[in-house]
């Protein structure tokens, strides 16, 4: 049977990855993408899978559940790994990269490959028959929303979601600040800002007690409601609210880190990690926020050694909307009622960077298999991505909501593992590549 061509809505992360395993597959593919036409209140670069939070893609171990994604992603022949691994960024444990040299790499690598024709313009509809892949993004354009909820019965459920400022290195006072491991891991890759409890006392009170933006345009209809904030992106104003020593055993935690002139340890420090290959930007690490800029200039110059930084960019929030798939989605992700469509990305319920590539890799194998006519590949519990499609299209036992990568969606070990939490995750880890070795 003659492959059929795919259509791929969104040249985000989730749809550069699906339409990059559709064609290395041999099918050709339309990549729909509305930029630079258009763009979305969190997006300002013209570049494919641009990163509009942070430029982290958090733990590289195995023994940790979005580590062992990576790696499962890697021996798939993943484009954003390929991008990431070649453009990254020191920073300890964790896989960090520059987020200009990563889009970058990742537009030429689509744009140049023989079977994936471009079309700049916003999508509105799918067209009936056509195998297609939506990876519009959790701030899908109101056209194509709105056929979603009402065409193909998605839903509009939504969340929302952070992001943390930029300051300039060159600003950034070294004589007070230094540079050490995150929590005593990995090599000494971030900027530490030291804080005495007097200090922590002056910045925690003007935090919780600063001025909070207004919702943009696309966002008004939720003010005066409580919002529904993903715990993994949550603004560090909210979690500061919620008691004195939250951020200290959370974003702020001084554990491990000790001063490299002097010995000193802190009652809480701030940590800043690279944001581009020449160390000349650093992001403040958990500071997610939806303070106004003004109020994010005044509190967050209260940090030791930020005094007189210079803001790059300052955190925004924005909306990220993801559909109820728990039964609407297949583990291949697809639609059950309609297998010719398929979704991937941050709107099918799983949170983060690299389970957005991750669900495009999957939803790109079997939209390129079904084009072909042959068997799809479901891939079972036993691996993340197989453990993340599952938790997609089945859910949990209560109520459905985005999920990071997690060693706790993966199906259990038959027995028991002696050693611990890590030797139990090398153990996962282990049985899952045995599969992809296979």
């Amino acid at each position: 049977m003659s492959s059929k061509r795919v259509t791929v809505i969104g040249a985000g992360l989730a749809g550069c990855e699906a339409a990059w395993q559709i064609a290395e597959r041999g099918v050709k593919v339309r990549l729909i993408e509305m930029k630079p036409q258009k763009f979305t209140p969190a997006h300002h670069s013209e570049k494919f899978s641009e990163l509009v939070c942070s430029n982290s893609l958090r733990a590289a171990s195995l023994t940790n559940g979005v580590g062992l994604l990576k790696e499962e992603m890697r021996r798939c022949g993943s484009l954003i790994m390929e991008a990431a691994d070649k453009t990254q960024v020191p920073a300890g444990a964790a896989l960090a990269v520059d987020r200009e040299k990563f889009s970058d790499y990742i537009t030429k690598k689509i744009r140049n490959h023989p079977l994936i024709e471009v079309e700049n313009a916003e999508a509105d509809r799918i067209e009936d028959g056509e195998i297609t892949v939506i990876a519009t993004g959790p701030l899908t354009s109101e056209p194509m929303a709105e056929y979603m909820k009402n065409e193909l019965g998605c839903g509009d459920l939504h969340f929302f979601d952070a992001a943390a400022p930029i300051v300039d290195f060159a600003s950034v006072d070294m004589d007070i600040a230094f540079f050490a491991s995150r929590y005593d891991k990995g090599d000494a890759d971030y900027i530490n800002c030291p804080m005495t409890k007097e200090q922590y006392d002056k910045f925690y009170f003007a935090l919780i007690e600063a001025k909070e933006a207004e919702l943009k345009e696309f966002d008004k209809e939720e003010q005066g409601k409580k919002l529904n904030v993903f715990e993994g992106c949550m603004p560090v104003e909210v979690m500061a609210k919620r008691g004195y020593d939250t951020l200290r055993y959370g974003p702020l935690k001084p554990v491990g880190i000790k001063n490299p002139r002097n010995g000193e340890e802190y009652f809480a420090v701030v940590q800043l990690r690279k944001e581009n290959i020449e160390g000349t930007m650093y992001n403040i690490v958990g500071f997610q926020t939806h303070l106004t800029f003004a109020e994010q200039k005044r509190v967050f110059s209260l940090i030791p050694g930020l005094e007189n930084a210079v803001f790059l960019r300052y955190g925004v929030m924005h909306r990220n909307t993801y559909i109820n798939s728990p039964g609407f989605l297949a583990a291949d992700y697809s639609v059950v009622e309609r297998p010719e469509i398929f979704f991937a990305g941050q709107m099918t319920g799983v949170e983060g960077y690299v389970e957005s590539a991750g669900s495009g890799l999957v939803a790109g194998i079997n939209a390129a298999a079904r084009a072909k006519g042959e068997e799809g590949e479901i891939f079972p519990r036993t691996t993340m991505l197989g453990a993340m499609a599952a938790y997609v299209s089945g859910g949990g036992v209560s109520k459905f909501t985005p999920m990071n990568a997690n060693f706790g969606i993966v199906e259990p070990l038959p027995a028991r593992v002696k050693g611990g939490k890590t030797a139990k995750n090398e153990a996962l880890a282990k049985r899952a590549l045995d599969y992809f070795q296979r």
